[in-house]
């Protein structure tokens, strides 16, 4: 399991935290634990007053009404949170009993620090010894430490209730799904359809949440090749499914219909296991080492010679050198590898080996004379060895890399689909077959493609997402041909012919998904994959603060961060969430990208300052910072403004509202920032205002992009049959019969699993079962 920011979140319930959504709710909790230390953000709260309280002789009666307002404000949460848990055991039978015992406990521990801070107690053990905060800090300690433990347990078990939903929501999809396959009429069809796309959409919110709540990078990038699966495939469902009602004794469209319904069940199948920690067949096509991996290791054992010349043994370093080369046999071997690339690595690899057996030479001195350190010939050695293994992941890299460019490039225009799509429209048999052998070679590879990206893709979420794509591949282009052998067979067929546009889109979007992975293979090569891109165009003093010259530039103390601490962690959340949002769009060159990614950066500098870390260290920077960003935000209204233009009415005052939003919150951000203040409690207010202020800006925004991304994708797209309720009215008033057209249920841009479009077809099927 991937380790929180508390280290091993097992605490004394022995139980681990694997999401995000449990862990930020403990965090405030387990940073006052002064005994649990918290090496992230430490805000003050409850219970740090509690534990930490000054050991004075004699205390004011202030001090002893703050401690007795501490105390039972932290009783009464208690007692709130302790209701839900009991609410949601007494719906969960399986769990009634341990959820009862742990907010048995929860209660217990907020009933003993209400207790020892009684103020009664407290003033009276002044004079009698009684047990008070003030002289059983052991108890307190204790007493905290229980409540900690309570509720993470109580947190857990409740995160137990999500998983048995996913559960039980793929076991009604999956029992949907049976009933889709054995339909033998169109109209059964499509009231079954109409179902399943309802909990599909469920679905896709159960397992959406908990993709971005999962903790483990790797579990995340296996949910989400899971749900890129579910996604492709409920549209390809549906075409294929209705193909197979209008042609049932036709061979290739059971086959292309029995591919999709497998598929599917082994993308259910694999969520399941994710959600559970099963360990199942897609869990081993992630374990193989790649030859980053291998490098990796081998360089480690290299330079931790200089610190223990006796950590390993000559043949444990020749095997792990053998096991390196050995995997570079994936790029020599390769019928697509060039005469000249063949022979630079084989010559890399032959240099890598010539300098490990120096290594090894000098090393064997070494020991010999009962060296306790690296000797300088030891040392030369290493280096040498360390810049071989450098050299020829670089090329291993660069070899790969082309070689995914080249083919983006020759395929880009899909030159095989069009001429299936133009051979089986002809019914012509013979062409079909020789285009799809050309869709073979090409399909061959970019398998190959994706295998050799897998070895230097440099984190293991790449190296999930490069074998998910090998596999995408791998499985799409045998369909495509199976459904241009339909078409050639039935040629006048409407169905097949949208049957085998809806395949060759998926491959469409799957050669662009590799564009986008081979862009973060060399950003991760290159040193560019931090966990935000710090903003560094700074505004230098004076240029952006015309009313701040006279303002004194202080950094914040200890206490003030603490304080800043939840504003700054809702800021970095936002600035993540923008970030992946314009992940999601095609065009990374557009103006709202572009301003978009801006604004992430600096919100995300803002965050590190409320840690004190990062480019701005005193509040004039920040308050710079904010001017910029303020400014960023008019540009992006700019960019918003633009695209509008473009959209029908319903669909632009939808956005226009939004839109004044976030153009008046750019404004007040920016007034605010060159508002000038006197004194450390002006400027600390300042300092939170910005913060806040910037934080709703970035909620506007998160909230635009994707509506605009899908308003984006639409217009670029043909008009189809799932434009709008209007224009399933007019499809359906223009054709009397459903029969032959398969009563227009067409998947074209319902961009599968996600939550929206799913919704928006079903919307559209619904009219159709209606009519």
């Amino acid at each position: 399991m991937a380790s929180s920011p508390c280290g091993n979140t097992n605490f004394d319930s022995g139980l681990e935290i694997k999401t995000r959504s449990v862990e930020q709710t403990l965090i405030p909790l387990v940073s006052q634990l002064y005994l649990l230390p918290l090496p992230t953000i430490q805000p003050q709260n409850y219970i740090t007053t509690l534990i930490n309280h000054k050991d004075k002789p004699k205390k004011s009666e202030r001090t002893l009404a703050a401690i007795h307002r501490v105390g039972q404000a932290v009783n009464v949460a208690v007692g709130r949170f302790v209701a839900v848990g009991e609410a949601i055991a007494s719906e969960n039978q399986e769990l009634k009993d341990e959820m009862g015992q742990a907010c048995f406990e929860a209660r217990r521990a907020g009933d003993a620090i209400a207790q020892l801070t009684d103020v009664g107690s407290a003033m009276q053990s002044q004079s009698d010894s009684q047990v008070s905060v003030f002289s059983d800090r052991t108890g307190m300690v204790k007493a905290a430490r229980l409540l900690l433990s309570s509720v993470t347990k109580v947190l857990v078990l409740a995160d137990r209730i999500v998983i048995k939903q996913i559960i039980t929501s793929r076991n009604k999809v999956l029992v949907t799904l049976d009933k889709l396959e054995r339909v033998s009429t169109f109209q059964e069809f499509v009231q079954i359809f109409s179902q399943f796309g309802n909990e599909m959409v469920e679905f896709a919110h159960l397992t959406g949440d908990r993709q971005n709540d999962l903790k483990d990078e790797k579990k995340k990038a296996r949910m989400a090749a899971a749900r890129a699966v579910l996604e492709k495939c409920t549209m390809m469902l549906l075409t294929a499914s209705k193909t197979c009602l209008r042609h049932p004794d036709c061979e290739s469209a059971r086959i292309n219909k029995d591919a999709v319904f497998h598929r599917m069940r082994c993308a259910l199948e694999q969520v399941i296991e994710i959600v559970t920690e099963a360990r199942g067949c897609g869990e081993s096509k992630v374990l193989p080492t790649s030859i980053y991996n291998s490098i990796k290791d081998f360089k480690s054992c290299v330079e931790c010679l200089r610190e223990n010349l006796y950590s390993l043994t000559p043949q444990d370093m020749a095997s792990q050198l053998e096991s390196l080369v050995e995997r570079t046999e994936d790029f020599t071997d390769s019928a697509y590898t060039s005469h000249e690339q063949r022979q630079a690595i084989l010559g890399l690899c032959q240099l890598l080996r010539q300098d490990t057996q120096q290594l090894v030479h000098a090393w064997a001195e070494a020991q010999s004379g009962h060296a306790k350190e690296a000797t300088e010939e030891m040392e030369v050695a290493v280096l040498k060895t360390c810049q071989s293994i450098s050299d020829l992941r670089r090329k291993l890299h660069k070899v790969a890399v082309g070689r995914a460019s080249d083919l983006l490039k020759v395929h880009g225009e899909h030159l095989p689909l069009r001429a299936l799509k133009a051979a089986g429209a002809e019914g012509n048999l013979e062409a079909v077959a020789e285009s799809s052998r050309t869709l073979t070679e090409q399909k061959d590879q970019l398998v190959e493609t994706c295998r050799l990206l897998c070895h230097i893709s440099g984190t293991e979420p790449l190296e999930i997402t490069c074998i998910h794509a090998e596999e995408t591949f791998l499985v799409i282009g045998p369909q495509i041909i199976s459904a241009a052998q339909t078409l050639a067979l039935h040629p006048s067929s409407k169905i097949a012919k949208e049957n085998l546009e809806v395949f060759c889109e998926a491959w469409e979007s799957q050669l662009c998904d590799m564009a986008l992975l081979l862009k973060e293979i060399n950003d991760v090569f290159e040193g560019r994959r931090d966990d935000k891109r710090p903003y560094l165009s700074l505004p230098r003093p004076g240029k952006h603060s015309v009313n701040l010259k006279t303002a004194k530039a202080v950094k914040l103390d200890a206490e003030e961060q603490t304080s800043m601490a939840k504003l700054g962690l809702e800021l970095r959340l936002l600035s993540s969430d923008v970030d992946s949002e314009v992940e999601k769009w095609e065009e990374q060159e557009h103006g709202i990208v572009r301003h978009s990614q801006s604004l992430a950066s600096m919100a995300y500098s803002m965050y590190l300052f409320t840690r004190g870390e990062g480019l701005l260290k005193t509040t004039l920077d920040l308050f710079h910072q904010a001017e910029v960003l303020s400014e960023e935000g008019l540009q992006l209204c700019s960019s918003f403004r633009t695209f509008s233009s473009q959209l029908v009415d319903e669909e632009k005052s939808a956005l226009m509202t939004q839109m004044e939003k976030l153009v008046t919150l750019c404004q007040q951000l920016q007034m605010g920032a060159r508002t000038p203040v006197q004194g450390k409690t002006a400027t600390f207010q300042k300092v939170d205002s910005s913060i806040q202020m910037s934080r709703n800006l970035m909620t506007v925004v998160l909230s635009l992009l994707p509506v605009c991304n899908k308003l984006n994708k639409k217009y670029k797209s043909e008009p189809t049959s799932l434009g709008s309720p209007q224009d399933w009215r007019e499809r359906q008033d223009a054709s009397p019969s459903v029969k032959d057209d398969e009563a227009s249920v067409s998947s074209k841009n319902t961009n599968g699993f996600g939550v929206k479009s799913m919704e928006q077809h079903m919307a559209a099927l619904n009219l159709l079962e209606s009519k």
